[in-house]
C-alpha cells in the first residue's frame, strides 16, 4: 500500500491555508467537584465496569501540579467518579491491548528548592482489567511527552515517540514496535527510529491517539504547533495516515483550531491558541466527535467530518 508522500515540508499556516474549518457542533464540557480548579486535556471517554469514563487534567489555573481524575457523566455534567483512583500525572491518555487497559500520562518533576520549576518530566505507564485495577508497567525517558501505543492484529505493538532536539528540531515523532508490554522501556523509545521530514525547524509535533484503520493503516490523531515572537504557542490539532509495515505517511492536515470552539479563559496569555487533542470518537454518519483541552484551562468537544475517512479510501 503506497500513501502519497508530501513533496515539501509545509508549515502550520501554509496547512491553514488549505484547512477547511467546517464543524457541526462545539461545545464546552461541565465539570463539577473540583472545587475552582480546571479540568482540560482530556482523554476521550472510555467504557470502564460498564460505565463511560473521561479522564482529565484537574489543575490550579495558577500551578502546574496536577492530578489525574475520572470523571462519570450524570445529567450533562461531568462528576468525579465515585471512589476512582487518582494519578499525580498531567495529560492522561488511554488504550486497549490485549483486552487491557493500558492508561498514562505525564509525571512532573519540580525542583525541591523552588516548587513552582521544573526539572523534568517523563511518561509514565499502567495497565489492568480496569481503572481500579491499574498498575505501573513502564516509563518513558526524561523529557518526553506524547508516547502512545497501538495494537496490531499480528499481536505487534507499535510505538509512537517525541525525543526533543533531532537535528536542530524542537520536538518530532518516532516510531518503533515491540512483541509485548513488557518490552516497553527506555532504551526501546529512545532508540526508536525518528521522522525527520515531517515539520518545519522551527515547528513540532506529537502523536495523541492512534487508530486502526480497515485498510491496515494507522490514523493518527496528534498536533502540530509553533511558537512566535514572546514565546506566544499555537497548537492545532492534525492527522496524517502511517502504514506500519513500510514507515510511509500521508502528508500532515490540520483538522481543528481553537477559534472553532467557544470563546473561554486561558491559563496564561502565551495559551490563548493552544487546542490540545484528547482524542477522536469515530461515528457511523462520517462524522467524529474530537475532545480536546483548549487553552489550557477548559475542556471541549468538537464535531467534524471523519478525518479517516479519506486514509481508508487509499
Amino acid at each position: 500500500m503506497t500513501l502519497s508522500l508530501r513533496n515539501e515540508v509545509k508549515s502550520s499556516k501554509k496547512l491553514l491555508e488549505v484547512f477547511n474549518k467546517r464543524a457541526y457542533i462545539a461545545e464546552k464540557l461541565i465539570f463539577t467537584g473540583v472545587g475552582d480548579k480546571d479540568v482540560y486535556n482530556i482523554s476521550a471517554p472510555f467504557i470502564d465496569g460498564g460505565e463511560m469514563v473521561i479522564a482529565g487534567r484537574v489543575e490550579a489555573r495558577d500551578s502546574e501540579h496536577s492530578e489525574v481524575m475520572f470523571f462519570v457523566n450524570y445529567d450533562g455534567t461531568w462528576i468525579p467518579r465515585a471512589g476512582a483512583v487518582k494519578f499525580d500525572l498531567q495529560d492522561p491518555f488511554i488504550t486497549f491491548i490485549s483486552g487491557e487497559l493500558v492508561f498514562g500520562g505525564v509525571e512532573v518533576v519540580f525542583d525541591t528548592e523552588n516548587p513552582k520549576q521544573v526539572k523534568t518530566w517523563r511518561t509514565l505507564f499502567f495497565k489492568g482489567a480496569g481503572i481500579q485495577d491499574l498498575t505501573y508497567f513502564a516509563c518513558g525517558p526524561d523529557h518526553m511527552k506524547d508516547i502512545r501505543l497501538i495494537a496490531y492484529a499480528n499481536g505487534r505493538i507499535g510505538v509512537f515517540t517525541r525525543p526533543f532536539c533531532v537535528e536542530g528540531a524542537r520536538a518530532v515523532i518516532g516510531y518503533t514496535e515491540i512483541e509485548k508490554l513488557e518490552d516497553l522501556n527506555k532504551a526501546v523509545i529512545d532508540e526508536a527510529p525518528v521522522f525527520t521530514d515531517q515539520f518545519k525547524r522551527d515547528e513540532w509535533g506529537g502523536v495523541n491517539e492512534a487508530h486502526m484503520l480497515k485498510n491496515g493503516l494507522v490514523g493518527v490523531l496528534g498536533h502540530i504547533s509553533y511558537m512566535e515572537d514572546g514565546e506566544i504557542r499555537h497548537y492545532h490539532a492534525m492527522t496524517f495516515a502511517f502504514d506500519p509495515t513500510t514507515s510511509e505517511r500521508s502528508p500532515i492536515k490540520i483538522i481543528a483550531t481553537r477559534d472553532q470552539f467557544p470563546l473561554g479563559p486561558a491559563k496564561r496569555n502565551d495559551l490563548v491558541d493552544v487546542i490540545f487533542s484528547g482524542g477522536l470518537h469515530r461515528l457511523e454518519d462520517g462524522k467524529a466527535m474530537l475532545y480536546a483541552g483548549v487553552s489550557d484551562a477548559e475542556a471541549h468537544r468538537l464535531l467534524i467530518d471523519d478525518p479517516f475517512e479519506e486514509y481508508e479510501n487509499i
